[in-house]
């Protein structure tokens, strides 16, 4: 799960041309998510780096291979639409950082696991699921899928992440809905929850 966490949602084709373009882009979006893993591992593996260094090369990624503006907007769900403009631009800069330093802090536990990719099919009309697993020397492989939605001119962006079955946009919208209802809908609740959480885990908690 550790490597998971980082590696941290039905259209047929039936015009022939159609189905070309689709194993193609199954094909670019297996190569895309292989070579985050490559790059994650690699990552990893690199004692040299300060903690600051490890927390600046998962943010490159983060923010190189996932489409942060959609997954964040998606994961405040409704209440993106009544949020102010001020509101909405710190909440997302809340997110890169809780989700940069969250598992940044979770590569001290890296513990040789491997990371192979299995297969694709199409999601949507512009999306393809990737499936792969996280191998560890001992105990069972994680199941990981990952949602690639292809942007044009060969730009490809994560926009969720299943692990095991289990969407990790979707329970991070269910975690924040939560804070917002709990404060009688306020937003401000929830940016002060993430900075609190940041400023922890920044704090080595």
């Amino acid at each position: 799960m550790r490597l998971a966490s980082f590696l941290i949602l039905a259209f047929a084709v039936v015009l022939p041309a159609g189905k070309a373009a689709a194993v193609q882009d199954q094909a670019g979006a297996q190569a895309f998510i292989r070579q985050l893993g490559d790059e994650a591992i690699e990552l990893l593996r690199d004692n040299t780096r300060s903690s600051a260094g490890t927390v600046e090369g998962v943010r490159v990624l983060f923010r190189d291979s996932f489409d942060v503006p959609t997954i964040g907007q998606f994961v405040l769900g409704r209440h993106w639409r009544t949020a102010t403009e001020p509101q909405r631009e710190e909440y997302l800069s809340l997110f890169e950082d809780m989700v940069v330093e969250t598992y940044a802090r979770r590569f001290n536990e890296y513990d040789n696991q491997s990371f192979v990719v299995d297969g694709s099919r199409p999601e949507g009309d512009r999306d393809v699921m990737v499936s792969s697993r996280i191998v560890a020397p001992d105990g069972p492989p994680v199941q990981v899928m990952w949602r690639v939605r292809d942007r044009g001119a060969g730009n490809l962006q994560i926009i969720d992440v299943m692990v095991e079955g289990v969407s990790m946009a979707v329970t991070q919208r269910n975690e924040f809905s939560s804070i917002i209802q709990r404060n009688g809908g306020n937003i401000d609740a929830l940016l002060q929850a993430l900075r609190d959480q940041i400023a922890t885990l920044r704090a080595g908690g």
